[in-house]
């Protein structure tokens, strides 16, 4: 479905005019009015872009949202971070940039935060809320982040996430959707990583009608080291969509990607994930992988990890497997005398755990292991 610019600016245009009469600071509202115009310029993306191809948002775009016009929490300070954000790689992105709740986590030099810093969002009914958070881990400093999306409703979701991880500092990041089953969630995480710094994130996606998470990943100095790891259960007819860039643009740093699926019934999934390695990031160590677990014949995935190589001194690899529960396996719990349903049901709950046990928060894993146990139609219980 092509989206005119006059579709665009009926269902936008007075709300946007609105918001924008709320904003008191000067740059900020000039920004804002930048991201819409090029939002009313090219719209939402549309399978006609190779990037979307395996989706189609045109459901999205013929409904009626109300745009939550709640209060940012930025300051003069922080424009300059928020100016970075790449909000013209697609419609989503510049409508986030231009009506934004824009809110601040700065974790100070040298500081170990025990505390974990939490950020819940969740649309109403008929509402469109556009988080965006910028999260500054500064030098050497220790922090883990929580962030959840937790739709009851059919709403719409546009967020936005900006992350700077600065020279030996080290954040765990651990992203949860679960959203309700009619809604839509769209979320673009931009990271930068320093000389020395680790980030660490564990991406859990199982809610939402449709939903889409764009990651974008880059290494500014040497001796970083990434881990991207995720996990999307699917079933009824949802959509799930993972695009992921990883830039390795300088020398000696280290990524790890590790995403897996169980798709049943009708639902869908694409993940496509693409490493860069600079001409000059010699030492580079890139790991990719995406195994995909088909419960249904009717499901259906389409994923395609990419490695674009421009340096020889590296070591990379990366891959890709779409199939069904191993019968060896199956067989070896059948002989031990588990039914079958139970016996599918412990394969698929193991091959799921590998992303989940990552979480190093106990109640966090509790609720995933109990969500992935409500997705299977038998308790792992004898």
């Amino acid at each position: 479905m092509a989206v005119t610019t006059a579709v665009v600016e009926t269902q936008y245009a007075e709300q946007f005019k609105e918001f924008l009469r709320a904003e008191p600071i000067a740059r900020l509202s000039a920004l804002r009015r930048e991201a819409f115009a090029i939002f009313s310029q090219i719209g939402f993306p549309t399978p006609r872009l190779e990037d979307w191809k395996y989706t189609n948002v045109s459901s999205l775009v013929s409904g009626l949202w109300l745009i939550d016009s709640s209060e940012s929490e930025l300051v003069d300070s922080d424009l300059p971070f928020l100016q970075r954000f790449s909000f013209e790689r697609n419609g989503f992105t510049a409508l986030n940039q231009a009506f934004g709740k824009i809110s601040v986590i700065r974790i100070p030099k040298g500081t170990n935060v025990e505390s974990p810093f939490e950020f819940t969002f969740g649309g109403e009914d008929g509402k469109a809320i556009f988080p965006h958070v910028l999260v500054i881990a500064e030098a050497g400093s220790k922090a883990t982040l929580i962030e959840t999306y937790a739709s009851k409703a059919k709403s719409f979701t546009n967020a936005a996430v900006q992350i700077l991880v600065e020279d030996d500092a080290h954040l765990t990041h651990y992203r949860v959707q679960k959203d309700s089953a009619e809604a839509f969630n769209y979320c673009v995480t931009e990271v930068n990583i320093g000389r020395g710094a680790s980030y660490n994130s564990t991406n859990i996606n199982l809610g939402g009608g449709l939903s889409r998470h764009d990651i974008e990943l880059k290494f500014t100095a040497e001796g970083g080291e990434a881990w991207v790891d995720g996990l999307y259960m699917l079933n009824g007819a949802q959509h799930h969509d993972t695009h992921s860039i990883i830039d390795h643009t300088v020398p000696n740093c280290t990524s790890h990607q590790n995403y897996k699926g169980v798709l049943n019934d009708k639902s869908r999934a694409v993940f496509n994930g693409k490493v860069f390695v600079r001409e000059n990031a010699h030492g580079t160590d890139a790991q990719q992988q995406n195994k995909n677990l088909l419960m249904s014949n009717e499901a259906r995935v389409d994923t395609k990890p990419q490695l674009e190589i421009f340096n020889d001194d590296v070591k990379c690899s990366h891959g890709a497997t779409v199939g069904q529960l191993e019968e060896e396996e199956l067989f070896y719990l059948l002989t031990r005398g588990l039914p079958e349903n139970l016996a599918r049901n412990l394969l698929t709950y193991g091959f799921a755990e590998e992303v989940i046990r990552k979480i190093g928060i106990e109640s966090i894993k509790s609720d995933l292991d109990e969500a992935v146990l409500n997705r299977l139609n038998v308790k792992l219980e004898v």
